[in-house]
């Protein structure tokens, strides 16, 4: 290896590596405060936390590679572009090219390596980091408890509007809805204005003492007279307390593993299994749906459930040769069948929608594992020449440029998945469409750098942009 290739190499790889540590270690303080709400207040050991974000270090990967690889090209080559060793190079006849064959070599490591890494190491890390987090969910019942939704408690389900308190055990607007042994279905409903979370969480029974509150329960009846003069019970109370068994709750295991069937969690092979699976379920849908519909709906069909028999000669206007009470009770039964089946037909599309989504969304995961690496690749011919045109280095501008570069595909990638999934467009273009904008400006950027140019002109620079936002010194005889 020549001296050249060795010290550009050397130059890129440590600033890779602290730039890369650097990203990764924002990018996990940024889960912890994204799930602050599900850690907080658990009494989580030591071990449990390093664990947490252990399991969240590969899930961060996919942002942090790609950008740390853009931004490591900017700053080594903007600052070599800087010091003039580029021009050097250049009067010796190096072009940049040259100068990039070792690194080059390099990246299709990181793309090769990537693209193994997230087909083993992110789903992992995936699949441990999202069933921690549901055990842990699981662990305290004040918060256990999330607001504006039912939440299954022991044997009740509660909603509260709103909880306060160091551990949130005071409620507010409480409404509970109660199972009973005996009977299937919820028999009792509890509403109250307040409530509280008393006695020691560790224990296994926990006092919830609720105010100012009435309590509705439905009497089971054999005698219809009887249910439709009572049916229910209400009472009213200012104060009522309800004792919840919570033991199971106290018994978390942390390393269970209750969610093993997310897109995310699985590897290629896994992937293409459950593709399988969906396609030919779907398929099959179709194919049911479609023939109950033409067995119910179809010409035919109507015509067998017709008791043509029973009228010798059928009137031209069947309607208007019924008198007016059949008439209204014909109309109102139509409407009302008409209805229905637009309610089914809704709801089918919505169903076959939603299985069209989830076929499409590990489609994409499956294309999403090969981008990665590719992506890795363009952005570093991206920032290589970009870091040669700006010629600019350190932590200030090139940080810009590449931030707002990389933030501007990244956030392309969403938009397309999303569209991919709600089936605007096949899958695989939804995977791969930020990465296809990017290349041809991969290498527009390598030729104008490579002849040098600006970006746009040969009279167009970011010294000389930045350069007129400058303060320049008053002349003397301006100050005179």
């Amino acid at each position: 290896m020549k001296i050249l290739d060795r010290y550009i190499l050397t130059q890129y790889i440590k600033t890779f590596l602290s730039v890369f540590i650097v990203l990764m270690f924002i990018l996990i303080l940024q889960a912890i405060w994204l799930y602050i709400k599900e850690l907080a207040g658990k009494d989580l050991d030591v071990v449990t936390i390093v664990k947490f974000l252990y399991y969240s270090t590969p899930v961060a990967v996919p942002i942090a590679l790609p950008l740390s690889v853009l931004l490591t090209a900017i700053l080594v080559f903007g600052s070599m572009a800087e010091n003039y060793e580029f021009a050097a190079m250049k009067s010796n006849g190096i072009s940049l090219q040259r100068a990039m064959r070792s690194l080059t070599i390099v990246i299709l490591g990181i793309g090769i390596t990537s693209f193994l890494f997230a087909n083993t190491v992110i789903p992992w890390g995936y699949l441990k980091q999202r069933n921690l987090r549901g055990n842990i969910a699981k662990m305290k019942p004040a918060m256990a408890i999330s607001e504006g939704t039912f939440n299954q408690l022991g044997d009740i389900n509660i909603k509260v509007a709103e909880k306060s308190g160091e551990n949130g055990e005071f409620l507010n607007d409480v409404i509970i809805h109660k199972k009973n042994s005996s009977k299937n279905g919820n028999y009792t409903v509890i509403k109250s204005k307040r409530g509280e979370l008393k006695s020691s969480l560790k224990s296994n029974v926990i006092q919830l003492v609720l105010e100012e509150g009435n309590y509705y329960e439905d009497l089971y009846l054999t005698q219809p007279r009887k249910a439709n003069s009572s049916p229910f019970v209400k009472s009213y109370f200012d104060s009522y307390t309800l004792n919840i068994d919570v033991s199971q709750l106290n018994k978390v295991d942390l390393s269970e593993e209750s969610v093993t069937d997310n897109h995310r969690m699985l590897k290629i092979n896994e992937l293409y299994n459950r593709i399988d699976t969906f396609s030919l379920a779907l398929t099959n849908n179709y194919k049911i749906y479609r023939n109950n519909q033409h067995n119910t709906w179809s010409p035919s069909a109507l015509d067998k459930r017709v008791e043509l028999d029973s009228i010798k000669e059928p009137p031209k206007d069947l309607l208007t040769s019924l008198k007016i009470f059949d008439q209204r009770r014909t109309l109102d039964v139509a409407m009302s069948k008409m209805r229905s089946q637009r309610a089914a037909v809704q709801n089918r599309v919505a169903q076959i929608k939603g299985e069209e989504s989830r076929l499409a969304k590990h489609e994409i995961e499956i294309h999403k594992k090969y981008v990665l690496g590719v992506a890795c690749v363009i952005l570093f011919f991206i920032g290589a020449p970009l870091g040669a045109i700006i010629r600019k280095g350190g932590m200030g501008l090139p940080l810009v440029v590449a931030t707002l570069f990389f933030l501007t595909y990244h956030f392309i990638g969403i938009f397309a998945e999303k569209a991919a999934a709600e089936g605007a467009f096949p899958a695989w273009l939804g995977a791969w469409m930020s990465t296809f904008i990017i290349f041809p400006i991969g290498i527009y950027l390598t030729y104008r750098a490579t002849t040098d140019q600006g970006i746009f002109n040969n009279e167009f620079s970011f010294a000389q942009l930045f350069a007129k936002f400058k303060k320049h010194p008053k002349s003397p005889s301006a100050t005179a």
